[in-house]
């Protein structure tokens, strides 16, 4: 059976011994791996044990063969956002429905109001709603991989501007953007 745990686990942070604690009853680093490599069978027990030790529906350890997955595509560092050397499985938040492809910004340093370790999950929207998405966060892709994210100010047919986040900061415009992505929800750990 395909599953995330090893996804679900990695976002947050967690080693496959510091989830083999928080089961109850606790069990071992190597016991986890098996599960999560699916050398060992993972059943409803299992997978219910997990879940509670990752703080996460049950439903969200499973994926079938051919779901298409959001994921993580972008880091926001101090040198500002840029892509992943390869996108990684995200885990959706139940708030998340509708239409338009799910996407998720991982935030590495601190930047105006996001702080490092935050998530922000993003939604594609289509060419003709651009215009609403003035004032509000967006991650645009750029040439060469990159991306800027950053505060949308201004549009037209062809460019948008950004705003990126932080003091000092100055506009970044991007010519014929092949997509735009807002900021829907800010995750951030308690």
């Amino acid at each position: 059976m395909i599953n995330r745990i090893r996804d679900v686990r990695r976002e947050k942070g967690l080693t496959l011994a510091e989830v083999g604690l928080r089961c109850d009853p606790p069990t071992t680093a190597q016991t986890i791996g098996r599960l999560e490599t699916g050398m060992r069978n993972l059943s409803l027990d299992w997978m219910n044990r997990i879940a509670n030790a990752l703080e996460v529906e049950p439903e969200l350890l499973l994926r079938g063969e051919r779901s298409a997955e959001p994921k993580v595509v972008a880091r926001l560092t101090d040198a500002g956002a840029e892509a992943l050397a390869s996108p990684r499985d995200a885990v959706l938040p139940t708030a998340l429905a509708g239409g338009g492809e799910l996407m998720a910004l991982s935030i590495e340093a601190s930047a105006g109001e996001y702080r490092a370790g935050d998530q922000v999950w993003l939604r594609d929207v289509p060419a003709a709603e651009h215009a609403r998405l003035i004032n509000r966060d967006v991650l645009v892709p750029r040439s060469g991989g990159r991306f800027a994210f950053g505060r949308m100010i201004d549009r037209d047919e062809t460019r948008v501007a950004l705003l990126p986040h932080g003091m000092g900061q100055r506009q970044v415009v991007i010519e014929n953007p092949a997509w735009l992505a807002v900021a829907e929800m800010l995750v951030r750990k308690l």
